[in-house]
């Protein structure tokens, strides 16, 4: 099947935001319409905790909190205090400044020393969750997902061993350059997703968003070109900055 592909060029990172937050109380108000709950996978980095800040501001009041289930598409190999944790960023940014049930957030338990085991720990929260036979992967109704400008998205970094993994569904992903694990989700449950939006922003991104959409690389170097829903739709928020080296529209 192919994949439904839409790349949503902004001007500016604040058009970027503001897009990207209409999409996530669009997909809110359907999943909750259709199935009575919406479930999201949060990304870190500084381009979503702007878009968190954004909702948080606006569209408190118009989102259905108590039925919004929360997970983590990758994480830090941190305590969740920690600066450096997407928990805690999300948590400062979006989820103290609404009216979601704590029962309704799911961290990774990422503060456990043993990283292999906090990702082992997170894939039972998901197939428990949402009720995953062995060989089936949850279908999250959102994935939020950022990119690095070498091309990685969560925390499957170019060339590593997690871009291999058929049937897990959290890994503990060794990063060499940060000499540290990063606790990511696969690329089966990225690709089992409903909807995948990537929000990509700044001039530093651009080369490689070129390589993404439109270059020859092997997508190994690249592992956002990996990420290509099955039954879902992929929405690209770029801005113009990042989308300088792509082909005119």
């Amino acid at each position: 099947m192919s994949v439904l592909v839409e790349v949503r060029r902004l001007t500016t990172p604040q058009d970027l935001f503001h897009a990207a937050a209409e999409e996530v109380l669009r997909a809110a108000s359907n999943a909750v319409e259709q199935n009575g709950r919406f479930t999201i996978a949060l990304s870190g980095g500084s381009t979503p905790r702007s878009l968190y800040t954004l909702i948080a501001a606006n569209a408190s009041a118009s989102l259905p909190w108590d039925k919004m289930f929360f997970f983590w598409g990758d994480e830090r190999h941190v305590p969740p205090d920690d600066p450096e944790s997407n928990y805690r960023m999300a948590q400062e940014s979006l989820l103290s400044k609404v009216p979601v049930p704590p029962a309704n957030v799911f961290r990774v338990p990422a503060e456990n020393p043993d990283a292999a085991a906090a990702a082992e720990a997170y894939e039972q929260t998901l197939r428990k969750f949402f009720a995953v036979k062995p060989g089936e992967f949850p279908r999250f109704d959102l994935i939020l997902l950022g990119m690095g400008p070498d091309g990685h998205t969560a925390s499957l970094f170019p060339e590593t061993a997690a871009l291999q993994e058929k049937s897990r569904l959290v890994v503990a992903n060794w990063v060499e350059k940060f000499k540290a694990s990063r606790i990511t989700f696969t690329l089966p449950v990225l690709n089992s997703a409903r909807c995948v939006a990537f929000l990509v922003s700044g001039t530093d991104k651009a080369t490689a968003l070129h390589e993404v959409l439109e270059g020859k690389a092997p997508p190994e170097k690249y592992p956002s070109k990996l990420v290509q829903p099955s039954e879902g739709k992929l929405i690209w928020f770029v801005d113009r900055a990042a989308a300088s080296e792509l082909s005119a529209a």
